[in-house]
């Protein structure tokens, strides 16, 4: 049986940490079952936050770079001044999915961050999972941030064009396309190409005495675990038993090829583990609690605490916005700095999106990923300024923030640790005035799939772009969701046919004494009149004045007409609808109603 490790829940100690934060993170700290998956990555719906007052200021410290022969070590002393270094944040996403939309949430306020403090914004593939991560999850992960506008400074470069607008999946506007070479100086950005730093950073820390080989197998330390729990105290983590193994003994066992992994040497009677959070203030753990983790499992691989550390050292990294499910995380993460001679990053943990019901964001409440929204035809703005007002806030009143107000104003001071409620009824409302607010040229660009769906011919969109810009204004007040579009433009589109609503005919046209026969034969004849421009006011005033001589409303001539031409009571402006049909399609939709619901 090869070496195991295990690892003991951990829960803060600080007053910013009590309460709920305690307990959620006792369960997001539980042992990993042993060394190949202990401490595997926190989920990537790094979940909403929303941070603290007044913990950072515009600037604080990057980590020094690991890089160098290994053994090197590094000189605390020589570290810069926290509060000198330039910002350098990073989204690390595992490719083992889509985007979802927490991660969505911890990107977006890093990328802003980065932009508010003329920073650099990272983005760097966490793909050390080979049986589930894959190329084609990071393409997929790669082209929602691009949708997003979240552009990256340093990281994957992709290869396929970026998404010029919204694109459903039946009308994708970009394929997979495999990357091209990294752009930064800080590569590689996927943790499957960086094993050799892995590796000369594990002899740094057996250079400073601070990590030592374990054979315990997996049997052997269950059984201690076992017996551990049934005894007063109940379990304590690792026991420590190859920590004193003789060096020689320990050399000879590793050139006899016995399996085993490499574990931190946590210094015995350490003090509690403190540091200021950017959202929680201080939080401190106890130290007691915290065993000898596993750095490198048998296989060679990093556990993920000791291969983000590594991997934030190298680039640099100054702050680590990220969900507080990583709260846990921290501590372990803090004592490999520290074994490395090195300062840890800022740290500013986000609180969780929640559902309607109170519950954790899942693919229960509906859409989960950046695609889904997408295809359900969200503008990317509106979802960024959605997702950022899930815990941050400009003034506590501002609602709409355009994108570059975003990048010029947000802070981490004004992030709230209270978990944020995702409420799709204000999406929509908040994604209707994005709409209300583009513009027809920029509308027709976006909506092309869902005109295209609607029955508008690729060729017909080239050649007349005028018409179609027409079609903004009947739309704008109406739509939330640009997927709305086939079903409220579908009748533009259907020549000189019409495909009438059941319910409709019966509530307008064959309605008892609402006289439709009347209306759409009056209607017609002045419709059919050439000598009436076909322009929306003269068509509706001409038609408003049949009303008085025959005593009805001009409703009740309206609405038999709407639904003959639209075939539904409820459609955009009729007379304006009209205008863009073809006088002939027109009459020929009055002549088949009067057919199919009087026998005319």
């Amino acid at each position: 049986m090869e070496p195991s490790s295990s690892s003991t829940p951990l829960t803060p100690t600080a007053p910013a940490a009590a309460g709920k934060l305690a307990s959620d993170q006792a369960a997001a700290g539980k042992p990993a079952s042993d060394q190949d998956s202990a401490d595997k990555p926190a989920s990537d719906q790094d979940s909403a936050g929303k941070l603290a007052s007044g913990l950072l200021s515009a600037a604080t410290p990057a980590s020094p770079s690991l890089q160098g022969s290994p053994g090197d070590g590094c000189d605390q002393e020589a570290l810069a001044s926290p509060m000198a270094r330039p910002v350098r944040v990073r989204f690390a996403p595992s490719p083992t999915g889509m985007l979802h939309i927490g991660g969505a949430r911890t990107a977006i306020y890093n990328w802003a961050f980065a932009r508010a403090n003329g920073g650099s914004f990272i983005l760097r593939i966490e793909d050390t999972d080979p049986e589930r991560s894959t190329e084609e999850n990071t393409q997929v992960i790669l082209r929602a941030l691009q949708w997003l506008g979240l552009d990256w400074d340093e990281g994957p470069s992709f290869a396929g064009d970026a998404l010029a607008g919204n694109a459903p999946a039946s009308e994708p506007t970009s394929q997979a396309a495999c990357p091209s070479a990294d752009k930064g100086a800080f590569g590689p950005y996927r943790q499957s190409l960086r094993t050799t730093r892995y590796t000369q950073t594990l002899e740094t820390l057996k250079a400073r005495g601070a990590a030592y080989p374990c054979f315990c197998s997996k049997d052997l330390l269950d059984a201690k675990r076992a017996a551990a729990e049934q005894a007063e105290g109940g379990y304590a983590g690792y026991d420590r038993s190859c920590r004193s193994l003789d060096p020689r003994e320990a050399a000879a066992r590793i050139a006899a090829g016995e399996p085993h992994v490499w574990r931190l040497k946590v210094p015995i009677g350490r003090p509690e583990i403190r540091f200021d959070d950017a959202v929680y203030g201080t939080v401190a753990f106890p130290a007691e609690v915290m065993d000898d983790m596993v750095l490198v499992r048998t296989d060679g691989s990093p556990t993920y605490n000791f291969a983000v550390v590594c991997d934030d050292a190298d680039m640099q990294i100054s702050h680590v916005i990220r969900g507080d499910d990583h709260l846990s995380n921290t501590p372990r993460q803090i004592l490999i700095y520290e074994a490395l001679g090195m300062e840890p990053p800022v740290f500013a943990h986000l609180s969780m999106i929640l559902g309607p019901d109170g519950k954790k964001l899942s693919k229960r409440h509906g859409a989960a990923s950046v695609e889904e929204y997408r295809d359900r035809g969200y503008l990317p703005d509106a979802l960024v300024n959605f997702l950022a007002l899930l815990g941050w806030s400009l003034d506590g009143e501002t609602t709409l923030i355009a994108r570059d107000e975003l990048a010029k104003q947000f802070s981490l001071e004004r992030v709230t640790k209270k978990d944020a409620v995702f409420d799709e009824v204000k999406l929509d409302w908040m994604n209707g005035a994005y709409i209300r607010a583009m513009g027809d040229s920029a509308w027709v660009g976006l909506a092309r799939p869902w005109l295209l769906a609607a029955g508008a011919q690729a060729l017909d969109l080239e050649r007349r772009p005028e018409w179609y810009h027409k079609l903004y204004p009947l739309l704008a007040e109406r739509l939330t969701r640009l997927d709305e579009i086939p079903d409220k433009l579908a009748y533009l589109f259907w020549g000189d046919r019409v495909a009438l609503d059941d319910e409709s005919v019966a509530s307008v046209l064959l309605k008892e004494g609402c006289r439709a026969e009347e209306a759409l034969l009056a209607c017609r004849e002045v419709l059919a009149d050439t000598g009436i421009p076909w322009e929306c006011e003269a068509l509706q005033e001409a038609c408003r004045a049949l009303a008085e001589p025959r005593g009805m409303k001009a409703k009740a001539l309206f609405q038999p007409l709407r639904v003959a031409v639209c075939g539904n009571k409820v459609s955009p402006p009729l007379f304006e609808s009209i205008e863009l049909l073809d006088r002939a399609d027109v009459l020929a939709r009055i002549d088949s109603t009067l057919h199919r619901a009087f026998g005319a």
